[in-house]
């Protein structure tokens, strides 16, 4: 097929990014091809209903019921997958593709997560592109940043807020002092939760992310496994408000970095500093940290979902088949990723601890002696108005492992004085 015919795309998914997808294919067709050289045309759709009603016409593109015979057709060049899910129709209809010579687009983080070596070694060896700007941070090209503009760095750390859905409840529950129950709710009624909400607040989609990101970052086989997850169901109201009181916000933040025993990659809620860029995000956006030996720091900030970021993503990778650039999928070829050696976090920083301690006389001498047995010295202490019975106490450590914060928790169970199961957060220097 020679440079001047139109690159003819299929498209499995018609949800909110295939609509998406849709509409700028067909508003932007002469821009399109005058930046790519090319013309970019849709030749088939597939979806599991044909005569819903998006708000956009699909009557003129052939429709496929089966998105595995779509990937077949002659006339697709670019299967472009927005179905979602790790396995099932997504999984078979993008090695159906690559098996056919079809380049593939992809917004499926959850498939690459899961799959993504295998799929990228496939797509090498058949000579074509696997290409998925529109799984992480949605509208961000943070993909097209690593693989390409920062090619020439060692990228040291890699961080980022990169779940809207948790943004939006954390900094909800900051400017109206609501409760995490009430503003789950919220966000549920909205319809800013997946179908499974663990999904979010669990961390999960995020760590999904971040397995992404380091495997570009680093040139590692991606470890989805390897991420150290932690959602935000026990961040409290007054969590949110004690960080506030010195100068923290609380966000879902996802690192990645290298160190001497190996990948560290975590999903976790951290205190950052108020008047950090991290600190600064509000609602539904994500942000991505990028530090590189020679860049320094990049900051990347932009909509993480939706239907106009997300489709301008994968119409972005689109560009670059029109364009005939041929990056692998990780931005090393895959052959060369090295497994990923996952590493805890060893990482020393400083925690934020909430306990609810029995109010009696020699209670926050033990506390203290308990730190002290696992190594950890306190940086502040502060005890809150209570009632008669518990009293809240924050305390606010040294640099120290999470292991030493672990063996700290299991002292203070035992001691017999914590109420309630002690919260520790990292405090992360942005």
């Amino acid at each position: 097929m020679s440079h001047n015919d139109p690159l003819r795309l299929g498209i499995a998914g018609l949800g909110t990014v295939g609509v998406g997808v849709v509409k700028i294919v067909r508003r932007h067709a002469a821009m399109i091809e005058a930046r790519t050289g090319r013309q970019v045309a849709i030749s088939a759709v597939s979806a599991r209903s044909r005569d819903k009603d998006r708000g956009v016409e699909i009557g003129h593109y052939d429709w496929e019921d089966d998105p595995v015979a779509m990937a077949k057709r002659d006339d697709v060049d670019v299967f472009v997958e927005l179905m979602g899910g790790s396995d099932g129709p997504a999984k078979a209809a993008v090695e159906a593709a690559i098996a056919a010579g079809k380049h593939v687009v992809t917004a499926n983080k959850a498939l690459l997560a899961h799959h993504g070596q295998d799929l990228a070694l496939a797509a090498e060896k058949a000579g074509v592109m696997l290409r998925f700007e529109a799984a992480v941070a949605g509208g961000i090209p943070v993909i097209k940043a690593l693989t390409e503009g920062l090619a020439a760095n060692e990228i040291t750390r890699v961080m980022g807020v990169m779940n809207g859905t948790c943004n939006y409840i954390l900094t909800r529950m900051y400017d109206a002092d609501l409760p995490y129950e009430t503003v789950f709710d919220e966000a549920d009624k909205l319809g800013y939760l997946e179908a499974d909400p663990q999904l979010d607040v669990g961390g999960i989609d995020a760590g999904h992310k971040l397995a992404l990101l380091a495997s570009i970052a680093f040139g590692t086989q991606v470890n989805f496994d390897g991420v150290e997850l932690e959602g935000i169901e026990h961040i409290s109201i007054r969590d949110i408000e004690q960080a506030a009181d010195m100068g923290y916000r609380i966000k879902l933040l996802g690192v990645a970095q290298m160190t001497g025993r190996g990948l560290e990659q975590r999903m976790s809620p951290c205190l950052v500093p108020a008047t950090s860029p991290l600190g600064q995000l509000e609602g539904g956006t994500n942000m991505v940290v990028i530090e590189g030996d020679s860049v320094g720091q990049i900051v990347l900030r932009g909509a993480g979902a939706g239907e106009g970021p997300t489709a301008s993503a994968v119409m972005g990778d689109v560009s670059d088949i029109a364009r005939g650039i041929a990056i692998p999928t990780f931005g090393t070829p895959a052959h060369r990723l090295a497994p990923a050696k996952p590493a805890r976090a060893t990482v020393p920083a400083p925690y934020y601890l909430r306990l609810e301690l029995q109010d009696k006389p020699g209670v926050l001498a033990k506390v203290a002696t308990v730190l002290g047995e696992a190594g950890i010295s306190i940086d502040r202490m502060r005890q809150y108005s209570h009632d008669a019975v518990t009293a809240p106490v924050i305390v606010v450590t040294h640099r120290c492992a999470k292991s030493q914060i672990e063996t700290a928790r299991e002292g203070l169970r035992a001691t017999g004085v914590v109420v309630a199961e002690p919260v520790a957060i990292r405090i992360e220097k942005v």
